[in-house]
């Protein structure tokens, strides 16, 4: 359906084409990049860093007792040796579990301070479009081109940074004291 539709849109006639006016943002770079954002990744930081540290300990741990064991391999009673070698496969098996709780937990903490900024984003986002005039605004990893000068990216980490205030931008021509046609129209004429 989605293909349907685009190729549609692809078989408008010219002059329907050039009104509609797109824009696009990098929503992942834009997140990231706020203020807010930028204190969501220090928190995350701050909060994981300990953990693994005591993970990485555990692994160098780990290894060196594997190292240990098969040094003894030739020195140790069978039994001894499969004891050993059981007791290290249940805690590299418990490591392990440790790790993917530890990354799963990592996660939901990034989504939950995540939540927030995206949602202030998709509001600017939208009052962007309204601010300039833009019919669409396309997120940057959907398409595989985009001309720079439709990227407001930077304009919305400015608006963001700043409590949403509308960036400062080249003062617009005035509009004629006619009333004025459409550009369409314009164009038709």
């Amino acid at each position: 359906m989605a293909v349907s539709l685009a190729l549609g849109s692809l078989s408008l006639p010219v002059d329907a084409q050039s009104t509609t006016k797109v824009g696009v943002v990098d929503t992942q770079r834009a997140i990231m990049e706020t203020e807010d954002g930028l204190r969501m990744q220090a928190t995350l930081k701050k909060l994981f860093d300990n953990r693994q540290r005591e993970l990485d300990k555990k692994q160098v741990d780990l290894q060196k007792e594997r190292d240990d064991i098969e040094k003894q391999r030739g020195v140790l009673s069978q039994e001894a040796l499969t004891k050993r070698v059981e007791k290290w496969q249940r805690d590299m098996m418990q490591l392990q579990t440790v790790f993917v709780e530890y990354n799963k937990e990592m996660q939901k903490k990034q989504n939950e301070l995540t939540q927030p900024i995206f949602q202030k984003a998709m509001g600017l986002i939208r009052r962007l479009a309204t601010q300039k005039g833009l019919d669409l605004i396309v997120d940057k990893q959907a398409v595989p081109y985009v001309r720079s000068d439709l990227d407001l990216t930077d304009q919305l980490i400015t608006m963001y940074n700043s409590g949403g205030a509308a960036p400062q931008a080249e003062p617009k021509a005035a509009a004629p004291a006619t009333g004025g046609t459409s550009t369409a129209a314009a164009k038709s004429e």
